[in-house]
């Protein structure tokens, strides 16, 4: 029953990231998948009392267009975890105003395109281990990153989300490698999770 729920969990993230909902709207919506989902990666003993993942305010000047550009090569990323290593290959490189991001693709079965970075608030106001753009293997599809012609990407890092690993310590993360760290402090999105086993 857990693949089952695992299953209905991606479906209504994917729902969710593809549905028409503000910021405002989006961020009440997880909240609630957060506190009810079976497959939440809330700790069961925080749901009660959840009320609401922390974020920075909207942030317009987090919202960018960046050029593209030919990227090669793969690299492999020990999870630490059940998926074991998980090969990536570069698809592309974005400039940014905030520094350089290589855009991921996961080579496995399906692949999906993946963006994690580490930027100036990780270990401060976000968690350490960096946040994710993008990763469309879970469902995050068409907010944090959209496609745009002539060789263009529209980021928006006000939906830069944590890992679950940095909500739950049951779970193992891919974390953002040294090519995607920025110096800049991006003050968008999701802020660090209180754990209580740190």
């Amino acid at each position: 029953m857990d693949d089952l729920e695992l299953l209905d969990w991606r479906e209504r993230v994917a729902r969710l990231y593809l549905s028409d909902l503000d910021l405002t709207g989006f961020r009440a919506e997880r909240d609630e998948l957060f506190r009810r989902h079976p497959q939440s990666p809330l700790p069961v003993e925080d749901r009660a009392g959840f009320t609401g993942l922390r974020y920075h305010p909207p942030n317009p000047d987090a919202v960018v267009e960046a050029p593209l550009r030919p990227a090669s090569g793969t690299e492999s990323i020990d999870t630490g975890g059940p998926d074991g290593v998980v090969r990536y290959r570069r698809v592309a490189i974005a400039d940014t105003p905030w520094g350089p991001l290589t855009l991921w693709w996961i080579e496995a079965y399906g692949g999906g395109l993946f963006v994690p970075l580490r930027d100036g608030t990780c270990g401060t106001a976000a968690y350490g281990g960096g946040r994710y753009l993008t990763d469309t293997v879970k469902g995050t599809f068409g907010r944090g990153l959209t496609v745009l012609p002539g060789g263009r990407v529209r980021l928006d890092a006000n939906y830069l989300y944590n890992p679950s690993c940095a909500i739950n310590s049951s779970y193992a993360c891919p974390l953002a490698p040294p090519e995607n760290t920025v110096d800049v402090p991006i003050l968008a999105g999701e802020l660090d999770y209180p754990r209580r086993d740190y």
